[in-house]
């Protein structure tokens, strides 16, 4: 007799719809502050400031900001840091309408929201494996659920609804990214509380409570095989991007219209992955798809890179976004499932934090390798980069070492079976409010 999946608690429909919310409203954003800050200045370089400031706080508190949501209540993190998320647009907002907008504001305003993006994004990923009793099967279904709405929300309907919005005025797409903001903190508000360990480390200097959590992720083969793959991939992709719009102006011969198809073929690809993540680990076992979607990525990155013209192209930019997508959901499915909960906040942001500093490497590879070769040379690279990664990492990440993994955790949660990583917390743990 086929045993019939359990179901997604209904707390879970209130958060992924907060998601969503606040996805499209980071979409609108996404595109109308830069557009905003070109109504202000042509300088390429104060450009780039703007943009810049919205990757600093991963790079710059990453992994403490981890150990704080480890401290803290996580729900109420979600809620707090959006409420202040909202508060924040209100001041350039306030500063379009009267004509006082700047680019060092703009630049604050990038950081302060990235800021709060980490502190909600790494509760978010603490306090879904609460909610689902880190069951790996509903874990895999809810984050393919909310990578497949938070792709369309911030990669189909947010950038041209902001787009849109900007022609109405400059303070227009601000405010509607500041309802969305206060819509999802009213839903994250109204979640089911739900046990987890008290916080470890009462006595423990945070600085120490972030090294633990750190050394948890480089001392476990499979997740700093898990790590690993978005790390290396950020190198890729990063490499990729810097060179993209160039590539399909001077070898493919399209303009800014197709290069919007492009993009959105790779999206849509990426929609296509979310949703046959789950599918591919019960079939393949997570271990095995992961590597297979990293090879895919590889592979895809290969036939871009040959791609006699725009069709080939937009095959290959899809087929790597399938790869992508399938990978964002069994990857912290994976994890959520087997670290233990008081570890999860810093776990989570140690692994995006490494990501995220790998990034500029590749943006500064991609574009030193068009500048000294060809414009077709830093996706070779990028393939041979990601091929290389999923070869090193096959056997971080392989079937054998995931359901070992699974087994040990699903035992540890067994009443009166200590987690691991407890000998990380202090004898007597102090719960810090969020603030």
């Amino acid at each position: 007799m086929t045993r019939k999946p359990a179901k997604l608690p209904t707390g879970f429909g209130r958060l992924w719809t907060a998601q969503t919310v606040s996805s499209l409203g980071d979409g609108v954003t996404h595109a109308a502050l830069p557009l905003i800050a070109l109504t202000l200045t042509r300088d390429p370089m104060a450009l780039a400031v703007v943009t810049a400031a919205g990757t600093l706080p991963w790079l710059l508190f990453g992994v403490l900001g981890g150990a704080l949501v480890d401290r803290w209540d996580r729900r109420r993190t979600m809620w707090v840091a959006d409420t202040a998320r909202a508060v924040l647009l209100a001041i350039p907002a306030a500063a379009a309408v009267f004509d006082v907008l700047s680019i060092p504001l703009l630049a604050a305003v990038a950081f302060l929201l990235a800021l709060g993006g980490l502190f909600f994004d790494t509760a978010a990923t603490a306090y879904l494996p609460d909610l689902l009793g880190r069951d790996p099967a509903l874990l895999e279904r809810a984050n393919s659920r909310l990578r497949g709405t938070q792709t369309a929300a911030s990669g189909f309907a947010g950038p041209p609804a902001g787009s849109a919005l900007l022609a109405l005025g400059r303070a227009v797409p601000l405010l509607a990214d500041l309802v969305s903001f206060v819509l999802s903190a009213l839903l994250v508000r109204s979640l089911p509380a739900v046990p987890r360990p008290a916080a470890g480390g009462g006595r423990e200097s945070l600085l120490r409570q972030a090294r633990a959590g750190a050394s948890y992720v480089f001392r476990d083969r499979l997740l700093l095989g898990l790590a690993l793959r978005p790390a290396v991939g950020n190198v890729a992709f990063l490499a990729v991007e810097t060179v993209l719009a160039l590539l399909a102006h001077e070898r493919l011969g399209v303009g800014p219209f197709g290069f919007g198809l492009l993009l959105t073929a790779e999206a849509a690809g990426g929609l296509l992955g979310a949703g046959i993540a789950s599918r591919l680990g019960r079939r393949l076992g997570t271990g095995t798809a992961l590597t297979c979607t990293a090879a895919v990525e590889g592979l895809a990155i290969l036939g871009l890179a040959a791609a006699p013209g725009p069709y080939v192209a937009g095959l290959a930019l899809a087929v790597c976004g399938a790869g992508m997508g399938a990978t964002m959901v069994l990857g912290p499915s994976l994890r959520q499932a087997i670290v233990p909960a008081h570890l999860m906040g810093r776990v989570a942001s140690t692994s995006r934090m490494l990501a995220m500093c790998a990034a500029p490497f590749g943006a500064f590879l991609g574009g030193w390798l068009a500048t000294a070769y060809d414009v077709r040379t830093p996706l070779y690279a990028a393939a041979g980069l990601l091929l290389m990664m999923t070869a090193v990492t096959a056997t971080m990440t392989s079937n054998r070492r995931v359901e070992t993994a699974l087994r040990n955790a699903a035992a540890t949660r067994a009443p009166g079976h200590p987690e691991p990583g407890d000998h990380l917390r202090q004898d007597t743990p102090t719960e810090v409010p969020a603030r």
